[in-house]
């Protein structure tokens, strides 16, 4: 579905689109092709630079202005053609109007020779919210994220060190709001020393502006019957705005590492981490992966967003992008895009559903009223709701095995680690006095048995679901219905009820008095589906399910990042207590090598995977697939913070 917030486009006679926002064209007309090459390509030295980079190496490129991708697709050619084999290239590129993905496809089709690479492309271009979206090709060597929303609200958002930007983006003269001083800054800000940039333009105000920002900037020949274009590098000092304790970590100098935990969440780390050229240790206490809370038959791809923009919601509407972009990976058998309805099923919940459906996008949730949810879903329901229409149910299992084959991971099944040590510089896991594995790196994924190792303030909730046996009659359910509680579309004979939450008991052992309280979820859900599954003649005792733990912490946000020493961490920043706005430049006491990736609670379907890219970008020192405010607000330090003030 095309929305608003799409690129409206008008097409001409020769079949090229142009904006009907900004009434401009998105390439040249005579030569679309050979102008990308020359002004962003060449004039960013991109060939010699692609084929200077070291094995293993990087080139970071910042654009303004995605468009119809074509940029993105040439300079992804020209990457494949000169760089090593293991090389990768991250290109993050802001865009306030993306296009329907149809209008993607129209718009690429016109380019035949690009057609290996905008497929690859197009197959992941779904679920393209504003924020953060980010989108992993070619097996993780090369890294899209696009920043949906105007560029001066974005750009702010950004924490990455850029090599080469692609100053594009309608002309000045059609598009002035994005060509200012303000936009220069971020540039500027955003900076490695010595980065390059160029633009189709030659505006006198442009290049004045970028050399008061800081780069020197010269008129070149441009291409066709372009005169003149810009083009420079930025020689202005580098800029850092993080505070010591949200500082990027010391890079390891040995891509090695071992995660204790084989669900979602350590899945996750191995396949981002592996992705990068990364040796993955997977160890796991059970005889195979995703046997705890990762584990279920179906776990619903539920979108809890608020309409404020907090921290969570940015972090859910990115997550929810980078999963579903995930599942086309999976084989349809393990997965579903068939919708997930959240009933309102009372007025305070409908008034928190009309205020989401003014705030986002008709392509990510819809209003619908009863007959309309009916319709949907296939069964009589109390009330209408929101629609999701590209979320669904998942395998978790399934997902999990998707992220960690990877010949760069080993999976060590049936070693707890109950101890770790660091000995000459290497993290050693220790099952008694076995000795599981060892590496530089270590990442804590284990949900709340993370605690062995750190003080976090981790907490579990048991939660048990229903397997209930379909019927003739419970196969019409065309999509998943939320309220309280969830029961999904029926997956090799049975639907997915649940699911309860338990703050006190640490028995995994399912009881009937659970699946009592799901039967009754389900009665609140549709009085229909629940006779449709004949509920009342099921006896509780009898049924079947499982039980497991969440994890979560006390704000809700996931705990993903470097991990400090607690009590110098106390001692460095003991000023806080006296003056929180204080900033002192004590660089922060890391534990060497030690990450974190945990805590996902209820909805690590939607936050574990992108949180996997997270933990890799501070390692690998690259541009954050998430708001910097996001991942300051999910960083570990974030609590020692807290007590420190509030203790001062």
């Amino acid at each position: 579905m095309s929305d608003s917030r799409n690129a409206q486009l008008d097409w001409d006679d020769q079949g090229q689109p142009l904006s009907r926002q900004f009434g401009d064209v998105y390439f040249s007309r005579d030569d679309g092709l050979g102008e990308t090459r020359h002004v962003f390509l060449d004039c960013n030295d991109l060939p010699a630079r692609f084929a200077a980079l070291p094995a293993g190496g990087r080139l970071v490129i910042g654009e303004t202005g995605f468009g119809t991708g074509m940029n993105f697709l040439c300079a992804w050619q020209l990457f494949d053609r000169l760089a090593p084999a293991d090389a990768r290239l991250h290109f993050v590129s802001v865009e306030k109007y993306p296009l329907a993905a149809a209008d993607l496809r129209r718009a690429l089709a016109l380019w035949p020779e690009l057609a290996p690479w905008s497929e690859q492309l197009l197959a992941q271009y779904v679920a393209i919210h504003p924020g953060f979206q980010r989108l992993v090709l070619a097996g993780g060597r090369v890294i899209l994220t696009l920043l949906v929303g105007d560029v001066l609200e974005q750009l702010p958002q950004l924490d990455a060190r850029v090599d080469a930007w692609f100053l594009d983006g309608f002309a000045p003269a059609k598009n002035p709001q994005m060509w200012s001083d303000a936009l220069f800054a971020q540039l500027a800000r955003l900076s490695a020393p010595g980065a390059s940039l160029a633009t189709f333009t030659s505006a006198g105000f442009v290049r004045r502006g970028l050399i008061a920002a800081g780069f020197a900037m010269q008129r070149v020949p441009g291409y066709g019957r372009k005169r003149e274009m810009l083009s420079g590098r930025y020689q202005g000092p580098a800029q850092e705005s993080a505070r010591p304790w949200y500082a990027r970590p010391p890079q390891a100098a040995c891509r090695e590492a071992l995660v204790i935990g084989a669900g979602l969440a350590g899945c996750a780390s191995a396949a981002s981490l592996a992705a990068r050229g990364w040796r993955v240790t997977l160890i796991e206490r059970h005889a195979e992966l995703a046997q705890e809370a990762s584990g279920n038959p179906q776990g619903v791809l539920y979108l809890k967003l608020s309409a404020h923009g907090t921290a969570l919601s940015q972090l859910v509407l990115a997550g929810f992008g980078h999963t579903r972009r995930l599942l086309q990976r999976l084989l349809p058998a393990d997965w579903s895009a068939c919708g997930v309805l959240q009933l309102a099923f009372d007025a305070k919940e409908a008034e928190r559903q009309a205020k989401l459906a003014e705030a986002f996008p008709a392509d990510l949730l819809q209003p619908l009223q009863r007959e309309q949810a009916e319709a949907i879903a296939g069964v009589a329901l109390p009330a209408g709701g929101l629609f999701y229409p590209q979320a669904g149910w998942v395998h978790p299992p399934a997902l999990c095995r998707l992220l960690a084959e990877h010949p760069n991971v080993r999976l060590l099944p049936h070693g707890e680690a109950l101890e770790l040590r660091r000995v000459d510089g290497r993290w050693q896991a220790l099952d008694g006095e076995r000795l599981l594995a060892e590496a530089p790196v270590a990442v804590l994924a284990g949900a709340a048995e993370v605690r062995r190792f750190a003080e976090l303030p981790l907490k579990r909730i048991r939660g048990q679901i229903t397997r209930l046996p379909q019927t003739a009659a419970s196969a019409a359910l065309n999509c998943v219905l939320c309220a309280e509680g969830y029961v999904a579309p029926p997956r090799q004979g049975e639907h997915t009820l649940g699911a309860s939450f338990d703050f006190h008991s640490q028995d995994c052992t399912p009881t009937a008095a659970e699946h009592a309280g799901n039967l009754d979820l389900l009665r609140e859900i549709s009085t229909d589906l629940a006779a449709r599954l004949q509920a009342d003649a099921l006896d509780p005792a009898r049924l079947q399910g499982r039980a497991a733990f969440r994890c979560t912490s006390p704000d809700y946000l996931p705990i993903v990042g470097p991990l400090a020493d607690e009590a110098a961490f106390a001692s460095a920043y003991a000023v806080l207590g006296k003056d929180a706005r204080q900033v002192p430049d004590t660089p922060c006491p890391w534990r060497e090598g030690l990450y974190v990736n945990s805590g996902h609670g209820s909805r690590g379907l939607i936050s574990a995977p992108l949180c996997g890219e997270l933990l890799a970008a501070w390692l690998e020192d690259e541009p954050l697939p998430l708001p910097r405010a996001v991942a300051e607000a999910c960083h570990p330090n974030r609590f020692a913070l807290r007590k420190l003030i509030r203790n001062g």
